[in-house]
């Protein structure tokens, strides 16, 4: 390596991280159910990279980010941030690592406090951390919201003055505010028109080159993932499919999830476009997952040992990881799993049946 190559450091990392929720309601003196999250998630984030998580809605992606920074307790595994475990952290550390992490929310309708002005929202977060004048947050209000793009004569309106394009100008200067290391995006375009979507991409993309901030991107579009993130992770009901750089994981995609994921993007280029891949059936509760690999009932490629046997994450090349046992190396004399068996439609269905039938 030379001296003038950057050498980049995780800035957090999760190892084996699982969350749990308990279900509410339910008979007395029965078993108490939970709603299985996150499911044994590892991963590392390299400084000032921007880092992807992708997946269906209710996959997990949010719950992790909250995790990262401290907003869910894990049910299992940890989460360290710059070689600190958040979970062991005494309630003054925590605060004190808390301010280099921050994040932006899904919706800035409801993100924002209708009551406060844009000046009580933004100075929010340095009035809570404490130590600065008056005269200091308003100067940095000013400061952020010329940053943003936004001026100094909204200081005083309120949320309901503005689009939601500009209501997510105003949710990133307070994310911002304190100076963090490490900012969740949490699907920030998804709520907003279309025509606004570039505009928070680009500022997004600004800050961080001005302000040095590792970015984690939550989302469901993987055309925007690709276009703006390093590495990725596609997850499926709690747990991560394949991982890697988006580069690989876009030219090479092993699992067969991801190949369906990769398939629905819209690609203008007739020429190269494939063909779309479409997967039968729902998606199973989180209550009650599936024992095996979490998608072998809607996997087109699913063999009778992905039933039972979970699929562990194989390095199929540098840095690319995938959880399935098409590549996982399962051989046809493996008789105890049973991985060359194709699942016929009729057991699919009859398991499905059968499964509804317990519930």
């Amino acid at each position: 390596m030379s001296d003038n190559q950057e050498i980049k450091s995780p800035i957090l990392e999760l190892k084996n991280l699982t969350v749990n929720f308990p279900v509410k309601g339910g008979l007395p003196f029965t078993p108490k159910k939970w709603i299985q999250a996150v499911s044994d998630v590892s991963l590392q984030i390299e400084s000032g990279e921007t880092f992807g998580i992708v997946g269906e809605s209710g996959c997990g992606k949010s719950t992790i980010g909250n995790a990262m920074v401290g907003m869910v307790r894990p049910t299992s595994g940890s989460v360290i941030f710059k070689g600190s475990n958040l979970n062991t952290l005494s309630r003054s550390e925590f605060k004190e690592t808390r301010r280099h992490m921050q994040m932006i929310f899904q919706d800035p309708y409801s993100s924002l406090n209708p009551r406060f002005t844009v000046y009580q929202i933004i100075s929010e977060p340095l009035y809570i951390q404490g130590g600065a004048t008056k005269e200091q947050m308003t100067e940095r209000v000013v400061e952020l919201l010329k940053l943003v793009g936004l001026s100094e004569k909204d200081l005083y309106r309120y949320p309901s003055d503005f689009s939601g394009g500009q209501r997510q100008r105003i949710g990133i200067a307070r994310a911002i505010i304190l100076n963090p290391d490490f900012l969740i995006c949490d699907e920030p375009v998804s709520a907003l028109d279309v025509s606004v979507h570039a505009q928070i991409l680009n500022l997004l993309m600004e800050l961080q080159d001005k302000l040095k901030i590792t970015y984690v991107f939550i989302s469901h579009n993987l055309a925007v993932v690709k276009n703006i993130c390093e590495h990725m992770v596609v997850m499926y009901l709690g747990k991560v499919m394949e991982s890697g750089t988006t580069e690989a994981i876009y030219n090479n995609p092993k699992h067969p999830y991801t190949k369906a994921l990769i398939s629905a993007v819209l690609d203008i280029d007739l020429e190269h476009s494939q063909k779309r891949i479409l997967l039968k059936g729902d998606i199973p509760s989180p209550i009650n997952p599936p024992k095996g690999c979490r998608f072998w009932q809607r996997c087109p490629y699913a063999m009778k040992g992905c039933i039972d046997h979970p699929a562990e994450m194989v390095e199929i090349e540098p840095n690319h990881f995938v959880a399935c046992h098409l590549v996982s190396g399962f051989s046809i004399e493996d008789k105890t799993a049973g991985l060359n068996c194709p699942i016929e439609e009729e057991h699919v269905l009859k398991h499905n049946d059968e499964k509804k039938q317990s519930n």
